[in-house]
């Protein structure tokens, strides 16, 4: 397929994770992808896989990283037309547990870098009727134990997604969400390496086993494309059937 041939698609996160493996289908369609996270070398190894893509080392809770990023990407290839914003970082433990600096860290990451983000690159996804796709989470819709920092972000970051489609009604540009459950990524290896750990998400999803980062990035490629263009405001479970569960156990 090449639905974005002729388009810039930025990723935020894109050095590992979902982030790496979105920017790798994005550029697999045709896309100019501009490849954003802190981590400058790791960015190079997974734009070394794609065929026209642009590095940019920065921090999203920065404001003015965040403009920088929007310049670089038309600078190089002329508009803006997605935005994943897919950074993210996690803070665990209660609210005994977890101080300011943990707090402001996943904040500034989860959700101030989806605001300054989003805020930068506006103007540029107005001019060409684009659109923005989220990264929520399943922890954006409900509650976990021991990640009350996370699920803050992560659910401003959800009804963020649907008042940004409503203020957005006037100008073309869409905005939606994936929100997926438990996925491979280097924040979660460690959970994958814990048998019982994962027995415990495995019995809770019907399809039977966690996620991988390609199984959220061709839903997000979706939503960013024009198979998605009534799609608006939209929080999309990638879960594996998670959701659809009202939270008592299997009785079977």
């Amino acid at each position: 397929m090449s639905r974005f041939e002729n388009k810039t698609v930025i990723v935020t996160g894109a050095s590992s994770g979902i982030g790496a493996a979105t920017a790798k289908r994005f550029g697999r369609e045709g896309a100019n992808v501009v490849l954003v996270s802190r981590s400058e070398d790791k960015l190079k190894r997974v734009a070394s896989d794609i065929s026209n893509a642009k590095v940019v080392a920065a921090d999203v809770g920065n404001k003015e990283d965040a403009k920088q990023v929007i310049d670089e990407a038309q600078s190089a290839f002329g508009s803006v037309d997605v935005l994943v914003n897919n950074a993210g970082v996690v803070t665990t433990g209660t609210i005994d547990e977890v101080d300011e600096d943990g707090w402001d860290t996943v904040i500034n990451t989860d959700l101030t870098g989806v605001f300054h983000m989003t805020k930068a690159a506006w103007p540029a996804l107005k001019a060409s009727k684009g659109n923005v796709v989220n990264t929520s989470s399943v922890s954006g819709t409900g509650g976990d134990w021991g990640m009350f920092a996370y699920n803050a972000a992560k659910g401003g970051v959800t009804n963020m997604t649907r008042a940004l489609a409503l203020d957005a009604a006037t100008s073309g540009v869409r905005v939606n969400a994936v929100n997926p459950s438990l996925t491979r990524s280097e924040l979660t290896d460690g959970m994958f390496d814990n048998d019982d750990l994962m027995k415990k998400f495995t019995d809770r999803i019907p399809l039977g086993r966690a996620a991988e980062p390609e199984d959220i990035a061709d839903v997000i490629a979706f939503l960013a494309s024009d198979d998605a263009r009534f799609v608006n405001g939209v929080n999309l479970p990638v879960d594996g059937g998670l959701s659809a569960s009202n939270g008592q156990p299997n009785q079977a």
